[in-house]
């Protein structure tokens, strides 16, 4: 038997890196009083931008032709929006041997929020599945969980921390929804400029995220919510992530052999299926949990970065299988240009 092979250097996302320290910014200057209004307001005006531009990106007929590939879609939606979701609550047994109540919290909102798109795309490119499904499917996801990620957290959170109520699903629906719809409606005059400037607009994308994971977290400082978390916590909730990430690989994987999908398609699924956006997480996770929020995005932010070094090997991986009509050459090829843009955060 051959010996797994394993990548000596695991991909650590830089924008990881970035995220830690607006943590430790935010732990060391917090904004308080005023400071903490302006940085509200500025995260809120910066993650409604961000979703304008989700909404002029995305093609109106690649979404129309992507319907066609429904049975695909459903499936991804089902991993994303029902699978994770009853892992999560599942997840409950381990309160309070491995994660405190408030961990867990934050561990089932992260089984609520959709998929991501940009690796997602990129690892199923990498792995030479199904691109266009790809694409389609994170698209869909997001858009979904615009609306389908309150509602849950709304019957499976209720009344705990932070809560939910009519007027946190309005604060999504006009930060989210509606500037993504603005978005679409404009894409006739935006999206060449879009286009064009992608790499500079990607920057704007981080900006907005870590805005907002600097105001999550000045909040928690604030509200002293960080001496809720021990290192034993941390190791638990690690290991349960862990675990939880292992299982949704295997289901999307065997799960679509088992519904009929060929390799390329299975690809895609496992790839939409298994992961968590924090993009789309950070902000209603902002609205939903309040001063809280910290503690709630941090189950979100340590899966993300897991996803990322399991998929980036496992993209490698699938990438030497053997594909009818390609070369040892043509395999290679993806993995040299494509890998760079595997970690971009989604």
């Amino acid at each position: 038997m051959k010996r797994p092979h394993w990548p000596r250097r695991l991909p650590i996302d830089p924008y990881i890196t970035l995220l830690l320290g607006t943590v430790g910014v935010a732990a060391l200057l917090p904004a308080r009083g005023t400071g903490a209004d302006v940085a509200s307001g500025a995260s809120t005006a910066a993650i409604a931008f961000l979703f304008f531009l989700y909404g002029a990106r995305l093609s109106t007929r690649e979404a129309l032709d992507g319907l066609k590939h429904w049975r695909l879609h459903v499936t991804v939606l089902a991993c994303t929006f029902v699978l994770f979701p009853l892992l999560g609550l599942a997840s409950r047994g381990l309160v309070p041997v491995f994660l405190s109540d408030p961990l867990y919290q934050g561990l089932l909102f992260c089984t609520l929020v959709p998929s991501t798109i940009q690796s997602s795309i990129a690892f199923t490119s990498i792995a030479r599945g199904n691109v266009p499904a790809a694409i389609c499917a994170g698209s869909f996801s997001s858009l979904a969980g615009i609306v389908v990620t309150p509602l849950l957290a709304a019957a499976l959170l209720g009344g705990s921390v932070g809560g939910f109520s009519g007027d946190s699903a309005v604060k999504i629906v006009l930060q989210l929804l509606v500037p993504f719809l603005a978005g679409q409606f404009t894409r006739r005059w935006t999206g060449g400029f879009v286009a064009r400037h992608r790499k500079v607009l990607g920057l704007v994308d981080r900006g907005s995220i870590l805005l907002v994971v600097y105001t999550a977290f000045s909040e928690g400082m604030v509200q002293g919510v960080w001496s809720q978390v021990s290192p034993g916590r941390f190791g638990g909730l690690l290991v349960v992530e862990a675990v939880l990430l292992a299982v949704m690989l295997a289901l999307t994987w065997y799960g679509a052999r088992g519904l009929g999908f060929g390799r390329e398609d299975r690809i895609a699924i496992q790839f939409a299926g298994s992961k968590k956006s924090l993009a789309a997480g950070l902000p209603m996770a902002s609205v939903l949990f309040g001063a809280h929020a910290s503690l709630a995005v941090l189950p979100l932010m340590l899966f993300h970065q897991m996803q990322l070094m399991v998929c980036a090997v496992i993209a490698k991986r699938r990438s030497k299988d053997p594909v009818p009509g390609v070369t040892p050459e043509d395999r290679a090829a993806p993995s040299r240009t494509e890998a760079g843009t595997a970690t971009r955060s989604g």
